[in-house]
């Protein structure tokens, strides 16, 4: 499995995925920024401490990736279908439910590593620039680094698994855009903060969404072998 999954990072050029992501963290940080210091001219802390920070970073970053994956997928697996070149693939003697699974595996473990590695690398940066700016005036504390290091792990791999939902969608008709869709409209639905609030709080949610995302790659993989690819 592990010999699949790097021939898939090698065949699809994953650096130029890492890029994007680099971009898209320098984005999200663009916008922290922009928020926290927009407020701050006219007297207002749109922060009120580093709990409020952290949870903020994590939800556009676990969205962004969110739809990052719908990119993946429909580059990796519905992009191979519309192109027939999955017929190459299924010329392997290797069965085609292990080659579905790489591609999924990579997805999955692409987007959970690129949460991890954006939620620190921003909370990291916006700590050092909040010592110069003091956007938030609360004192970052090692307690709450760990409780949030811990709760982000969580959400990071409930949102790597939630990220196979829009797999559904997009192989019904072999439609990129469908799949970049539906991820669009369930980052919409569970991540918008209502009066402080968003489904994701609701702790069954994550795990349930997760849950769904595993059933949708299990049914993926076992039904491959059923497809006409002619």
């Amino acid at each position: 499995m592990l010999n699949l999954m790097k021939l898939e990072l090698r065949k699809f050029k994953i650096m130029g995925y890492i890029r994007s992501a680099v971009i898209a963290t320098l984005i999200i940080f663009g916008f922290m920024i922009l928020v926290s210091y927009s407020p701050k001219m006219h007297g207002i802390n749109v922060f009120e401490d580093y709990s409020s920070v952290l949870s903020k970073i994590g939800v556009l970053v676990r969205g962004t990736f969110t739809i990052f994956a719908a990119v993946l997928l429909g580059r990796f697996v519905i992009d191979e279908f519309n192109h027939k070149t999955i017929t190459v693939l299924f010329m392997y003697p290797i069965k085609r439910h292990k080659i579905i699974a790489a591609k999924l595996m990579v997805v999955i473990a692409f987007t959970f590593l690129c949460i991890v590695a954006s939620t620190i690398i921003l909370s990291t940066l916006y700590f050092v620039v909040n010592s110069f700016t003091h956007f938030v005036s609360d004192e970052l504390t090692l307690t709450l680094v760990l409780q949030h290091a811990a709760k982000s792990g969580f959400y990071a791999l409930a949102a790597s698994f939630t990220a196979l939902i829009p797999l559904y969608f997009g192989m019904r008709k072999y439609s990129i855009p469908t799949t970049i869709v539906s991820s669009v409209i369930m980052v919409l639905l569970t991540s918008s903060d209502g009066g402080g609030f968003s489904l994701n709080d609701i702790i069954i949610v994550p795990i349930l969404l997760a849950a769904i995302g595993i059933a949708v790659g299990y049914m993926a993989i076992r039904k491959i072998d059923q497809i006409d690819i002619r």
